[in-house]
């Protein structure tokens, strides 16, 4: 009797390496499908509180512009203009400590920068999972082929019988498994790249906005864009 090509019989019919190998592949896709999920929705969140960033600046004051910023403490804009704050003021009320020989400028660019790169690394993680499935899992799969190829031979040598009837079916359930790799490698790659256009996005935006927390933090006034006019209203130092 003919066998039947598919997932079913591959796993019937497979040693114990062929199915650690599914096994191997299914538990990569999970992983890789559930860091796309979870790192889209939160790329989509960002780009939502990036657009809601701008009302910032069409605020009276500081403290006006915060409530804008909603009370969200994962809000990384939000984040960010706390952080100058507390770096301005930390920098004029703090006598006698190295920091003091830098200006206020340095001062606040330093936290602001160390305030990006922690949101950044918390932004990127999880995507060397994506990176480790989109370029291994092309080979797992191959070597669940040329095993499943070499189990099939060994069979075949065995039961004396070289038919194409009898070659075909345990050569093609073998070749599944090439099939399933580039299944588990193809989204993880798109994925990948999906995510990183999106955090550059999300972190081109929050840099401008930084920029222009530290031209406020430094100058009292936030830097006019090439679309503004040459003078921007300051907002208010309110806490």
């Amino acid at each position: 009797m003919q066998s039947q090509f598919g997932l079913a019989s591959v796993w019937i019919q497979g040693d114990f390496v062929t199915r650690t190998v599914a096994l191997i592949l299914l538990a990569m896709s999970l992983a890789s499908w559930i860091v796309i999920l979870i790192k889209a929705l939160d790329i989509i969140k960002f780009k939502k509180l990036a657009r809601q960033s701008q009302d910032f600046w069409h605020s009276e004051d500081f403290a006006a512009g915060l409530d804008k910023l909603g009370q969200d403490p994962s809000n990384p804009f939000r984040h960010l203009a706390l952080e100058g704050r507390e770096a301005t003021q930390h920098h004029r009320n703090t006598k006698a400590h190295l920091h003091d020989t830098l200006d206020v400028s340095d001062w606040v660019t330093r936290c602001l920068r160390n305030c990006i790169d922690e949101f950044t690394a918390r932004l990127q993680s999880g995507l060397a999972i994506l990176a480790s499935v989109g370029s291994t899992a092309p080979f797992i799969g191959l070597f669940g082929t040329v095993w499943g190829i070499y189990h099939a031979l060994v069979a075949i040598g065995a039961s004396g019988q070289s038919t194409i009837d009898k070659v075909a079916g345990p050569i093609g359930e073998a070749l599944i498994m090439t099939a399933l790799g580039l299944a588990v490698a193809i989204p993880a790659v798109l994925g990948y790249n999906a995510l990183v256009r999106g955090n550059k996005f999300i972190l081109n935006r929050l840099n401008s906005f930084a920029h222009e927390l530290h031209a406020y933090f430094v100058t009292g006034a936030r830097m006019a864009s090439s679309t503004e006019t040459a003078k921007v209203l300051p907002l208010k130092k309110g806490a």
